[in-house]
């Protein structure tokens, strides 16, 4: 009797190991990222005009690729402003020689504070010289030294023309450099392009440069231009090299036109391959005849020319979303594709509901380049269910690897780790099923695996 019972125990504990092998392990997956291109997508790529460039295009042919249908014109005379210093209670400047009607002298460092809707002028020591209703005019023989930091990163900068302090609507003052077109195009180009491009791509970014600041009005109190991305980056004489001097000097006065009228230039650093229309980069802007998208056959000189693939899990990705997911994350959906494959509409679908969501505001939200993005997602589980009849002629069961793919035809790689490293085991037919496309593969070689869906890796899961 014990023996007999001994034998029923021990089958009936290998029937539950039986059974807790061929359960199937949850599903796991990974959700990636891959895209193209870095900013916006529209007009000129800077990268595609470096590449131009090197295969001798001049800069004229370079803007007219971009910029459909367009000529280049000449346009002189204008000043451009510029804010420097956004609400600051003291705006410290040198080099300057006069304040409004009054003399100053250079080599002393005079402040200005706000005292209502004055500008009050100090001197060194702090001691009242002047007021001025609304705003002080500086000027100097030489470029002006306006001390700290300004919002185009530059601390203690040099700028030609005037400094106008002028009353914010906050409860301080505004630094506004206010200069003429050129010299305010010599200190753009450095800072868009490198100084160390082709000469003929500097010229295509002075043009663009000055185009853009005619065409561009920021609308502030007294400056039309920002001094950061918000317009273009300008960082005065401290950014002007002779490379781009002499870009600027080579195209002074010349700017992009569409029917006799100034063209807004929007350019930008890397298009990925090809250009897009502004309807679909800016959602529910008006389509521009000269902002179209084309093809832009250089522009893989660019380190960003295709970036990633950015990995995370369900979990992960849903928490970059944010609010945008309605209960749990289970999936983007691309609904509309510009000219380029750059995104215009998509939503995020949740347990509970689904966001509507543009382009732009996806990259935003997951800190992308561009909006040239692809998604996909790999879906991988394991059970022991498959194959248990001939595993056990051999001793030992196989787990079976399967799962779901999106965006991927054709087949995928099945990866095991060795030596610290994923490399190829064998691969895989992807299926279409009900539940998607599917693979699946018995294994009995124990070790950590993973499927790449190309350039999309699925999860690790383990064969023991």
């Amino acid at each position: 009797m014990r023996t007999k019972r001994h034998n029923l125990t021990v089958a009936a504990f290998a029937a539950l190991l039986a059974l807790i092998a061929a359960a199937p392990a949850g599903a796991a997956e990974r959700w990636s990222l891959r895209g193209a291109g870095w900013g916006h997508g529209i007009g000129m790529s800077q990268y595609g005009a470096y590449g131009f460039a090197k295969n001798g295009t001049g800069y004229r042919d370079i803007l007219r690729h971009y910029y459909t249908g367009v000529s280049i014109d000449q346009r002189t005379g204008s000043v451009v402003r510029v804010l420097l210093q956004p609400n600051r209670s003291t705006v410290t400047f040198r080099g300057a020689t006069r304040a409004g009607d009054r003399n100053l002298d250079a080599g002393s460092t005079y402040r200005a504070t706000r005292s209502g809707s004055s500008v009050v002028l100090r001197s060194p020591t702090g001691r009242e010289l002047e007021s001025y209703s609304d705003v002080m005019s500086v000027s100097g023989g030489g470029a002006l030294k306006l001390l700290g930091r300004a919002d185009n990163g530059v601390g203690d900068g040099l700028y030609r023309g005037a400094i106008d302090i002028r009353v914010a609507r906050g409860p301080g003052l505004n630094a506004i450099n206010s200069l003429g077109l050129e010299d305010y195009v010599m200190g753009v180009v450095g800072n868009e392009s490198p100084a160390s491009w082709p000469l003929e791509a500097l010229k295509a970014q002075a043009v663009a440069a000055r185009t853009y600041a005619l065409a561009s009005n920021a609308g502030g109190r007294g400056f039309s231009q920002y001094a950061d991305t918000r317009s273009q980056v300008y960082r005065g004489v401290l950014s002007e090299t002779p490379s781009t001097t002499r870009a600027t000097q080579a195209t002074a006065g010349q700017v992009v036109t569409y029917g006799g009228n100034v063209a807004t230039t929007f350019f930008f650093s890397t298009s990925g391959g090809q250009t897009e229309n502004i309807e679909n980069a800016f959602p529910g802007s008006t389509p521009k005849p000269w902002l179209k998208g084309v093809d832009d056959p250089y522009d893989n000189a660019s380190p960003y020319h295709r970036w990633g693939p950015f990995s995370y899990s369900r979990r992960g990705l849903g928490a970059r979303l944010g609010s945008w997911v309605k209960g749990s994350f289970r999936r983007i959906d691309i609904l509309q594709r510009g000219v380029s494959p750059r995104v215009v509409q998509a939503r995020v679908v949740g347990t509970r509901g689904r966001t509507p969501v543009t382009g732009p505001q996806l990259r935003t939200k997951l800190g992308l380049r561009d909006t040239w993005l692809y998604v996909r997602r790999v879906r991988t589980r394991t059970s022991s269910v498959g194959g248990f009849a001939r595993a056990a002629a051999r001793g030992r069961m196989p787990t079976t690897i399967a799962g779901t793919v999106t965006g991927r035809n054709g087949t995928v790689t099945l990866q095991r780790r060795e030596g610290g490293r994923w490399v190829p085991f064998t691969d895989l037919p992807v299926h279409r099923t009900k539940d998607g496309l599917r693979y699946e593969l018995d294994v009995v070689r124990p070790g950590a695996y993973r499927v790449m869906a190309g350039w999309a890796p699925g999860p690790t899961v383990h064969v023991r």
